[in-house]
């Protein structure tokens, strides 16, 4: 279909929408509306893609599979579906003929605030592999109103703002007011028993409807176009007509406020009751909308329910979305009049989970009595699998309270989600080998005992054509020219560019490339910030959620140390290096607030001192987002990736470090273990403790305050926090490592691993100044990062997992 759209026939669209939409010309549009036209076009080439894709899906009666996440960090959107469907060039010329540049209308658009971090950033890669594969896949999540929050960083405080990124990004959304779903919030449960069959009476509920906007996903050169349902809350029944007329205007709106706020803000503060409930709840709309939307398709097409599980595989992404299992058991039971044991047989067969952590406050815990409230027929359902759960647990284990209170869904006031997923899944996979080794292990042991076959790995990956093809256009243009275009559709091709790691031709390209990139990157931080930056020297990337165990504080340890290097011996030869960090802090989480804090005022201390800013610096990154990366990752030399070993589950910008030529030090924790044995250890900079050694530490009693002494260099480096930057205190910090919150002094070892943290990103540095030779290193990054592609993690869930097949024409 594609190829029988040219500049002609783009140009003579665009002309046709500014014309219908806006009332005037072509030649008379300004930039807003060629740009809101040609997203029109384009999404009318998707419409048209999705119509052809559905049809034929609906035909084979192919399995579908439903990714539910509570994020999508999908990034602009322009670009990307430009280039997938091929037709850049085209669009380019058209655009050029009314008097604008592409370039600039990828400039107006905004990122939409649908997504934070690593896990809402993978669901869109998987969203985008899925559709490049020609797999049947829809995305669940909702339409966030206001986002995260947009960050601005004020005298090295984190200050949160609304993000308003809609008016620059709905054209991309359809609102289907047709596919509209009620879900129902508190009020009373009633149970009887008539004619052998339960029945659930439910009264004096809260009712809010769930609005659907779908977002067409492309593909590479795909037959598939699939689809991002993004659920809006909505309260069209409850105006107060009489409160109105009476001028009590607030009171009138006062309902709709309270159902609408279910989609104003991603991750809303829960440091207090209100947050907790508002978070539960929204967890709950977007499994209760997206299941009854999917039931309702399925009867659509199928007319029975006895087949739902074998046509359709329902993915929860994290624990977020875990109430499917208890919501789809009433919807079979309460609508559909299931039996408990068919409707149980129909969820566990349908749903699988993926995992994406081992730390204890994000396997979310909801307080019974909130729980209980808020959603009493889902509560009812889940204290009854958690007595048939402990029933056959008692069987196994008898007497073994201890076990069997681990494993139970609802104990001790709680509802455990993590062990609800878990239970009521058929597949439980972590997102990389030593993640999922450790799931097995310990987070989830009492059950592998139970169920050894029910647990897998699958290691995340990237879309690897947006960021690389699309992100670094020079390199893609390089691997074009050597290895030829195979990589975008296989990019385990990649391996082939490993060939030219001793090519002084290719090398030097490389080099160039990378330097052009640091060039961009540079253009881009000067327009934004009026800042300059020295493209000379090393970039040294931590781009991540500012959290204690991704160690950002190992990295500030390192900095001052060096900065004390520098003030010590003022004529030292260090190469220059700028150090960039980025990244969002939770509004409640204030020792990360304090770390934000500390890095931008030893950035500001380093920029007022003449001798050390030409050595070093430190770039604190406003408002970090997929934007940022697609030019920040190819200019990146060195991508830190320093968390405690055994915390963090995989990571996937280490993964888009990689594909882009840069050289990762790291600790052997989630992905790098992969990386390290794809790339070979003289590719990589690993240091510290591993994960094991890390739990034999503890275990032996690790005392911070020895470490301290033992290295003069940290304890200066230690001691130097604490006299604080810039005319602020950082005492506390330095407690922190010493003494510790709770009697906890420096609980993610950044001490522990400090002496070997400096001593390989010394041998890193050394390793720089030979740029052949680390050059060479890159390229051998960049082909041993085929492995990492989205496109190999969705064939091993479709394999495996979801047990889904590819629909072409």
């Amino acid at each position: 279909m594609e190829s029988m759209i040219n500049e002609k026939t783009i140009k003579e669209a665009l002309e046709s929408k500014i014309s219908r939409y806006f009332g005037v010309r072509a030649e008379d549009a300004n930039k807003t509306q060629v740009y809101k036209a040609v997203i029109l076009t384009v999404k009318d080439i998707l419409t048209d893609k999705r119509s052809a894709f559905r049809r034929v899906v609906k035909q084979k009666k192919a399995k579908r599979v439903y990714y539910l996440c509570m994020e999508f960090l999908i990034g602009p959107s322009l670009k990307n579906n430009l280039r997938n469907l091929g037709l850049e060039s085209e669009y380019a010329a058209a655009v050029k003929s009314l008097g604008f540049e592409l370039n600039d209308l990828y400039e107006a658009e905004p990122d939409p605030g649908l997504g934070n971090g690593g896990l809402g950033r993978l669901a869109a890669c998987f969203m985008d592999s899925l559709t490049t594969l020609d797999y049947p896949a829809t995305g669940f999540s909702l339409l966030y109103e206001y986002g995260l929050f947009k960050q601005k960083i004020v005298d090295g405080n984190q200050v949160e703002l609304p993000d308003i990124w809609m008016p620059g990004a709905e054209g991309w959304f359809v609102a289907r007011t047709d596919k509209t779903f009620p879900v129902r919030f508190g009020g009373k449960v009633t149970e009887t028993w008539e004619n052998g069959h339960l029945r659930v009476t439910y009264t004096d509920y809260d009712e809010v409807q769930a609005v659907p906007y779908d977002m067409m996903i492309s593909g590479y050169r795909s037959f598939a176009a699939n689809n991002l349902r993004l659920w809006r809350a909505q309260d069209i029944q409850n105006f107060n007509m009489k409160l109105f007329t009476q001028g009590q205007y607030m009171q009138a709106v006062e309902q709709n406020t309270t159902a609408e706020m279910l989609t104003k803000v991603l991750y809303p503060a829960d440091d207090h009751p209100e947050g907790k409930i508002l978070r539960l709840s929204q967890q709950y709309f977007l499994v209760s909308a997206s299941l009854q939307n999917i039931v309702a398709d399925h009867l659509r097409q199928y007319g029975t329910l006895s087949n739902f599980a074998e046509k359709n595989a329902i993915h929860i992404n994290d624990t977020h979305p875990a109430l499917c299992i208890p919501e789809l058991m009433r919807i079979l039971m309460d609508t559909y009049s299931f039996s408990w044991e068919t409707a149980w047989d129909t969820v566990v067969k349908s749903v699988s989970y993926t995992n994406h952590t081992v730390m204890p406050e994000a396997l979310e815990r909801w307080n019974e009595d909130q729980f209980r409230i808020r959603l009493p027929r889902i509560h009812s359902i889940v204290c009854e699998i958690n007595r048939r759960l402990c029933a056959d647990l008692w069987n196994l284990y008898p007497g073994d309270w201890e076990r069997i209170s681990r494993m139970a869904v609802v104990a001790y006031s709680e509802v455990r989600m993590a062990n609800l997923s878990v239970v009521g899944s058929h597949t439980v996979n972590g997102v990389s080998k030593l993640h999922s080794q450790i799931l097995k292990d310990s987070v989830f042991h009492d059950f592998y005992k139970v169920s050894p076959e029910k647990f897998t790995n699958v290691t995340n990956g990237i879309a690897h054509r947006r960021w690389l093809c699309y992100s670094n256009p020079k390199l893609a243009s390089l691997l074009d020219h050597t290895i030829g275009p195979d990589y975008r559709t296989n990019p385990e091709a990649l391996s082939d560019f490993k060939r030219y790691a001793g090519d002084k031709y290719v090398i030097e390209a490389v080099r160039d490339i990378k330097h052009r990139n640091k060039e961009s990157f540079a253009a881009w931080y000067h327009r934004r910030t009026g800042g300059t930056l020295d493209t000379h020297s090393v970039f040294d990337v931590q781009a991540k959620r500012i959290h204690e165990y991704k160690r950002q504080l190992l990295n500030v340890l390192k900095i001052v140390a060096l900065y004390d290097e520098i003030k010590t011996s003022p004529n030292v030869d260090i190469v220059p290096q700028t150090f960039f960090f980025g990244g969002k802090a939770a509004p409640g989480y204030y020792m990360a607030k304090d770390i934000i804090r500390l890095i931008w005022c030893l950035g500001k201390e380093i920029d007022a001192d003449p001798k050390a800013r030409e050595h070093i610096r430190v770039v604190y990154l406003e408002d970090y987002n997929v934007s940022m990366a697609e030019v920040l990752m190819p200019a990146t030399d060195i991508s830190e990736q320093i968390s405690l070993a055994g915390k963090e589950a995989s990571g996937t910008g280490c993964m888009k470090f990689m594909i882009n030529g840069a050289m990762t030090v790291g600790t052997l924790d989630g992905a790098n273990v992969e990386m390290a044995d794809a790339v070979g250890r003289g590719n990589i900079y690993i240091f510290g403790l591993t994960a094991k050694e890390v739990d034999e530490l503890w275990r032996s009693g690790y005392s911070a305050m020895n470490y301290y002494s033992a290295s003069e260099r940290l304890k200066a480096a230690v001691d130097r926090i604490s006299a604080g930057f810039a005319g602020e205190d950082f005492s506390g910090i330095a407690s922190y490592f010493l003494t510790g919150n709770h009697n906890v002094a420096d609980p993610y070892l950044c001490l522990a691993d400090f002496e070997s943290y400096f001593r390989t990103y010394g041998a890193a540095l050394s390793d720089y100044a030979d740029r052949e030779a680390w050059t060479s290193k890159a390229i051998c990054n960049i082909a041993a990062a085929g492995y990492f592609a989205a496109d190999r993690s969705i064939s091993e869930y479709a394999a495996g997992i979801w047990h889904i097949g590819r629909v072409t024409e």
